[in-house]
């Protein structure tokens, strides 16, 4: 049986008036540059689809295809699963804007924003509420500079799609990985979480992703001034990285986070089998205070993401809380 390899584990408790009511169960790989998994809880050899945690990656492969010098926060917003706030829509029209294009050429479904606040100010779904918009202006941006055709850059036998899965196939160290199709209609990819964790280790040490590495430092360069971009109000990436510095983070579906620790050059990957969006940032924001990457400051200022409050009658009557220890190489 490979390290670590085991069935999964309870990472999330939810506690009600000091009755335990649920109980969310997943995995968590951490690993260095080199692809050595150095920690773990469950199993980190389980395969689950990336989702929006491939964003940094798929991000970095247009970005190297466009030929743009954009600012920080376009970039950041091509990395985003963003809430739709008009600071998002704003930097994903000004994508579109430089290359000569409008709205009308994003091919992810018509959403209404993730912010509540600003979905009660358009009753209309649009593409560019998507929070996957700004990784599709950044797509097309690429195919026109290439010259590839702009309507099927979703489809996985466009050249754009089979350019990132090459660089997916790098930057994870795999052979293969299964494809699928992700919510918002582009190719996802299926793959061990320490191979996902790996991707996220090399994308702090950019250079062990050959050709890719300067526009894999640029993405992380982005995220990391400008987080709030990369998803907005409320949202546990940008608290993080807001708050701890040397984090990158990145969650995706169906309870999915990835991060990358700058230093010490590890990657850490984090998946609920469930699916509990609500258990995968008190998850990860453990994982971190495991791994040390946490000063006790930073810990209070993220805890309403590490222990949400659960409600009743208006008022907090218990928590969600990660409770789990990590296994060590």
């Amino acid at each position: 049986m490979a390290e670590g390899a085991k069935g999964s584990v309870p990472l999330v408790r939810e506690v009600r008036s000091g009755v335990e009511e649920s109980v969310h169960e997943g995995d968590v790989a951490v690993v260095d540059a080199g692809g050595t998994l150095v920690a773990w809880a469950g199993d980190p050899h389980r395969v689950a689809f990336a989702r929006s945690s491939m964003k940094p990656l798929q991000a970095a492969v247009s970005l190297s295809l466009a030929g743009l010098e954009l600012p920080d926060p376009e970039v950041a917003v091509m990395c985003a699963s963003h809430n739709g706030e008009p600071i998002h829509v704003q930097t994903v029209r000004s994508i579109l804007a430089t290359v000569g294009l409008d709205e009308s050429s994003l091919r992810c479904p018509p959403s209404r924003p993730m912010d509540p606040e600003s979905a009660a100010a358009d009753a209309q779904k649009r593409s560019i509420y998507s929070d996957c918009s700004g990784k599709h202006s950044g797509m097309l941006a690429a195919c026109l500079a290439q010259g590839w055709d702009l309507p099927s850059y979703r489809d996985a036998d466009h050249p754009l799609q089979q350019a990132i899965l090459g660089s997916v196939l790098t930057a994870s160290r795999q052979t293969e990985v299964p494809t699928g199709v992700d919510g918002c209609g582009v190719v996802v990819h299926a793959m061990p979480l320490a191979n996902m964790a790996g991707i996220y280790a090399r994308l702090s040490r950019p250079e062990a992703i050959a050709d890719l590495a300067p526009f894999v430092a640029r993405c992380i360069e982005a995220m990391r001034a400008e987080p709030y971009l990369v998803a907005g109000r409320n949202r546990v990436d940008t608290a993080v990285m807001q708050t701890v510095d040397g984090v990158v983070v990145k969650s995706g579906a169906e309870g999915m986070i990835c991060a990358s620790l700058v230093e010490p050059g590890l990657g850490i990957a984090v998946k609920v089998r469930d699916g509990g969006h609500r258990a995968a940032g008190p998850a990860l924001i453990h994982v971190l205070g495991e791994l040390g990457a946490l000063a006790g400051d930073q810990r209070d200022r993220l805890a309403r993401y590490a222990t949400p409050p659960v409600m009743g009658g208006g008022e907090p009557v218990g928590e969600v809380r990660a409770d789990f220890a990590l296994e060590r190489a």
